[in-house]
């Protein structure tokens, strides 16, 4: 039992479960936000466009269940904002990730040694005095 305690605590303590744990919580917070967007902004306005609309009380009834077609075309709303804002994010991640593998596979030129740059100087010096002569 001690060692599957160690075991937990070192994968807790791993960077991977915190960055995680971050991204759940942001995460979270992120859809209430597209939510409230949707639900309180983009579908009042979009129901105004088509009549008058209320989508939340948009229903059929089939016998004694009410079918609530209104709210499930506000979640898809919902589900296309948060995915393209996912895809947006990703893309720009890939960008800079693509950048920085490019910078890093240009090869570094190597500076050449002193006596090497003296002596093509003095190569070239030798070239110009042979074509003055």
């Amino acid at each position: 039992m001690k060692k599957e305690v160690t075991n937990f605590k070192a994968f807790i303590m791993r960077g991977n479960v915190f960055d995680m744990a971050v991204g759940v919580i942001v995460g979270g917070a992120f859809g209430k936000i597209v939510t409230s967007l949707v639900n309180d902004i983009l579908m009042p306005l979009i129901g105004i466009l088509l009549g008058g609309h209320d989508f939340s009380k948009m229903m059929f009834t089939i016998g004694s269940a009410n079918i609530k077609y209104g709210v499930f075309l506000q979640n898809i709303v919902d589900f296309l904002i948060i995915a393209g804002s996912i895809y947006l994010m990703i893309q720009v991640v890939e960008r800079i990730t693509k950048k920085r593998n490019v910078l890093e596979e240009q090869p570094q030129e190597t500076a050449k040694p002193a006596q090497e740059i003296l002596l093509a100087e003095i190569r070239d010096l030798l070239k110009e005095n042979k074509k003055k002569n």
